[in-house]
């Protein structure tokens, strides 16, 4: 079992329920050592004083800010004393709606989980009532010497708790980006054809669907490498569309989709609902099996872009084997 990483006091009215904090995400990130070019050779980060060249050990570093001229000092242990109770108790200032939360807020989330079966009821009380009102708690609370501001939400039968962004630490994108177009006028066709693109490119939300494909092909590429074989290149990246080709682009677009919900078909480039036609499947079915195993991802991605396999432009090649051999099924 995982150690919490905080432990202390979750209070809301009079109620007052031991918990820890324990994390709720890992990272899949393949990570790697820093090394000499042409050698085996690891370089290593030291703590270096940049005066004298010579390296400090950890127990004689602390803390310094930078007050102009001159440093102020700070022992780690003096962060922990000007906040000893603050570092063991998350209080719930209020409750708000979790819509009235910009997602923009939210940075990592942690579980929360009663210390001892004792709690249990008092912990599954406040859990039920967050659910069935849809409330999240707004608390800030002092871990590992930061304060944090953060929601308390119940999510399939627990307690969790969300660390958010404090408001002055959003950015105003009208200040970071000076490329924004505002509200751009659109036509009323434009408009219609790129929502019925969204309609047929609409799914639900199932995150199995999804994986990490750049992490894979790093493992793949340190693989290839390993066993002196040829490291596979990505397609290039598609061309950014002009603003005279838009609405081509659109009517491109959702034929290729296909919206069942919208047409009850797959439209053509003029609109219209194109009939399927009977004896398609069959006529496949019927012929003989292609030899994929030998294809370029390049020649695969072709074909599976002529079969208009869903999904294509993130598969990898053995995905493309697998989507193009079921279709011809």
């Amino acid at each position: 079992m995982a150690r919490p990483v905080w432990a202390g006091n979750l209070s809301f009215g009079l109620f007052s329920l031991p918990v820890g904090l324990y994390t709720a995400t890992d990272s899949h990130t393949i990570h790697f050592h820093q090394l000499q070019r042409w050698t085996a050779d690891r370089i290593r980060n030291r703590r270096v004083n940049e005066r004298t060249g010579d390296e400090v050990d950890l127990s004689d570093v602390v803390k310094g800010y930078d007050a102009g001229g001159e440093y102020v000092l700070v022992e780690p242990k003096e962060l922990d004393e000007i906040a000893p109770g603050r570092s063991r108790s998350l209080e719930i200032a209020g409750f708000v709606d979790i819509a009235e939360v910009d997602p923009i807020f939210f940075d990592k989330t942690y579980y929360l989980g009663p210390r001892g079966a004792e709690y249990g009821k008092v912990y599954s009380l406040l859990e039920q009532a967050l659910a069935k009102t849809g409330k999240a708690g707004i608390a800030t609370f002092v871990m590992r010497q930061h304060e944090y501001l953060v929601a308390l939400k119940a999510e399939n039968g627990l307690l969790t708790l969300h660390t958010l962004h404090w408001a002055d630490e959003i950015r105003d994108p009208e200040k970071e980006i000076d490329s924004l177009p505002g509200r751009a006028k659109a036509s009323d066709k434009e408009l219609q054809m790129a929502e019925q693109l969204i309609d047929a490119l609409s799914m639900k939300w199932d995150p199995e669907q999804f994986h990490d494909t750049f992490q894979e092909k790093v493992a793949a590429m340190i693989e290839a490498k390993r066993s002196g074989e040829t490291v596979e290149k990505a397609e290039p990246a598609s061309e950014p569309t002009g603003v005279v080709d838009l609405m081509e682009a659109l009517r491109a677009s959702v034929e290729r989709a296909g919206s069942p919900k919208a047409t009850g078909g797959k439209a053509t480039a003029s609109g219209k609902t194109a009939e399927k036609k009977p004896g398609v499947k069959k006529r496949i079915r019927s012929a003989p099996k292609e030899d994929l195993s030998g294809l370029s991802k390049a020649d695969l991605y072709k074909k599976a872009a002529a079969a208009d396999v869903p999904g294509r432009s993130h598969m990898t090649r053995e995905d493309l084997v697998k989507a193009l051999s079921s279709s011809r099924t």
